[in-house]
């Protein structure tokens, strides 16, 4: 007998997928977006609720669930990491003093992300309120060849790391949700 959750999916027309295509909210009907802005964005709306996707239905004890020692890294971290990690994009493209860490000292996102409900609200929350108003920072620049900071970074390039990065910690987030209970990605 395995302590291992075995592989689950509620779609039933491809089963090794996490939803039907037709009731995954990230598939649209109609034209993809026009542009290279637009279509920016969209890749980085689908990342963001990718991730949500595989935080949905747990409870705070599996989303703080570690993955292997000695990593430290559970899906309630993941939140926390980008809610942080949002927040410091928006120190590369300021000329002011950086924005405080939310969680403190380095590795305290993950580190920080117990088994708590109000951990969790407060992570949601987080997130939410860090990538909205990095949204709002950066839509007050709609060339995406504008260098922006101290080091002068391209909008285009913020918005690519964004979801670069967004897409690297969605991978996680399948391997984490996995090993919870079994729910594949897609």
């Amino acid at each position: 007998m395995s302590d291992q959750p075995a592989r689950w999916t509620q779609a039933t027309v491809y089963p090794d997928m996490w939803a039907n295509p037709d009731d995954d909210p990230r598939n649209t009907e109609g034209p993809s977006p026009d542009g290279e802005l637009a279509t920016l964005q969209d890749f980085l709306a689908n990342y963001r609720l990718t991730l949500r996707m595989k935080c949905e239905g747990l409870d705070a004890e599996q989303l703080a669930r570690r993955s292997v020692p000695p990593s430290t890294m559970s899906l309630l971290g993941l939140l926390r990491h980008l809610a942080e990690v949002e927040r410091d994009w928006r120190n590369w493209i300021s000329d002011g003093d950086p924005l405080p860490k939310l969680y403190g000292k380095r590795d305290a996102d993950f580190d920080g992300a117990v088994a708590d409900q109000a951990v969790v609200d407060a992570a949601y929350a987080d997130l939410a309120r860090e990538q909205a108003e990095t949204d709002a920072a950066l839509a007050e620049h709609p060339d995406l060849g504008v260098r922006l900071g101290k080091d002068g970074t391209a909008v285009r390039e913020l918005l690519v790391h964004r979801i670069d990065e967004y897409a690297r910690h969605c991978g996680h987030a399948d391997l984490l949700r996995e090993c919870v209970d079994g729910r594949v990605g897609q």
